[in-house]
């Protein structure tokens, strides 16, 4: 990967970034949307309203620099998840300070920040994002080939669509049969947050046209990934 790129290292950091802090979030609390779709009430969990960012810069990293550059970004962020897991795990087995424990408490903590050092939503999360994120570059950059670069928003929703669902899904699901969450939230929590999360996602697709344009006026690219093996490594 050429080091004369000015903003890869920008892109790479802001997905890093958005990749931890919607992750913390997700654990952090569940919101009620306030109604119901086809009798099923709609929630979602917090990192549903950043998580999205993480999938636009995803798409740009793969429209612009190539899969090549995304799988090394996408494996980065795998990492700085699981290092933010260990920390949080590390936090919660130690002993707490006597004045921080009568104020706020471990079971304050492990209520709100602990869900990020269970075995379940570590799980959950490093799953689904792996088979989200990778699923979405290799969808994007075959499209890009097939469509010869055109209709980028036809190309960004579609890999979103697929990339959102395997994500969404496989966390819900591990989350859910590790005791994370509910068995009766599975449904509105995949439903409100796949929704949510496309929708998102679609409206920032003018924010997609505009860093991939940027980007590739300034960087002087736009690879298209011919002969590439999609692979995880």
């Amino acid at each position: 990967m050429p080091s004369s790129y000015k903003y890869l290292d920008v892109i790479a950091s802001l997905f890093v970034a958005i990749l931890i802090v919607s992750n913390i979030a997700s654990s952090a609390k569940i919101v009620d949307v306030g109604f119901s779709l086809f009798g099923i009430p709609l929630v979602f969990d917090g990192g549903t309203l950043l998580f999205p960012l993480a999938y636009v810069l995803g798409d740009v990293l793969t429209e612009v620099y190539g899969f090549k550059a995304a799988r090394r970004v996408i494996w980065t962020g795998f990492a700085a998840l699981g290092l933010s897991a260990m920390v949080f795990f590390l936090l919660r087995i130690l002993p707490p300070e006597a004045a921080w424990e009568a104020e706020t408490g471990s079971a304050a903590y492990n209520a709100v920040l602990g869900g990020m050092s269970s075995g379940g939503i570590v799980l959950a999360s490093l799953a689904a994002y792996l088979a989200g994120e990778f699923s979405n570059a290799v969808v994007l950059s075959k499209l890009k080939i097939k469509m010869k670069g055109r209709l980028l928003w036809v190309r960004t929703i579609g890999s979103t669509l697929v990339g959102e669902m395997l994500d969404t899904v496989i966390f819900v699901l591990i989350a859910t049969a590790a005791g994370v969450f509910g068995w009766s939230l599975f449904w509105p929590l995949v439903i409100t947050n796949y929704l949510l999360k496309c929708g998102i996602e679609a409206v920032m697709t003018p924010l997609t046209y505009l860093l991939s344009r940027f980007l590739k006026r300034k960087e002087g690219i736009d690879v298209y990934d011919l002969g590439v093996k999609y692979t995880l490594i």
